[in-house]
């Protein structure tokens, strides 16, 4: 896994995680990165200072003295961070698992689909597919409500 600071358009920076850097190059292809502030997909990734560690570092930090209340609980929530992101994605593959598994299927019809029910020329029901980020903004802008489907990383493998 790699970690990359990236910054909007806006100037609002962020960071996230990524399989590979191939991994997060065809993700910002596609347009699936995007900023949690507001949503813009033109992203890049921000300068960042490489962690590097040297045996001669390793060996002074081992035998580190005790570090204050303060120091201790940022360094302790690491782990719960990364069980948090593990529950977080297994919540979301539970959601989408059940999207997929009650929902049709209608693929890059999706768009067309949806209006036809949000206009009440079909029935309504549950539908997934695929849509550009134009279709789904123009979905939006016409009222009808759609959500994007969550995109893991066991996804792409």
């Amino acid at each position: 896994m790699i970690r990359y600071n990236l910054r909007c358009e806006k100037g609002h920076a962020f960071e996230s995680w990524f399989q590979s850097s191939a991994a997060y190059e065809s993700q910002e292809k596609r347009r699936l990165v995007s900023c949690p502030a507001c949503g813009s997909v033109k992203v890049e990734r921000a300068i960042m200072a490489p962690q590097i560690v040297s045996k001669k570092g390793r060996e002074a930090a081992s035998p580190a003295p005790a570090a204050p209340a303060e120091a201790t609980a940022s360094s302790e929530s690491t782990p719960l961070l990364m069980a948090q992101e593990r529950e977080l994605r297994a919540k979301l593959k539970e959601l989408r698992d059940h999207i997929v598994k009650n929902a049709d299927n209608v693929g890059d019809r999706f768009p067309n689909e949806a209006r036809k029910m949000h206009y009440g020329d079909i029935e309504h029901r549950p539908i997934y597919g695929e849509a550009s980020p134009d279709e789904a903004r123009a979905l939006i802008d016409e009222g009808v409500e759609v959500s994007p489907l969550p995109v893991l990383p066991d996804d792409r493998n």
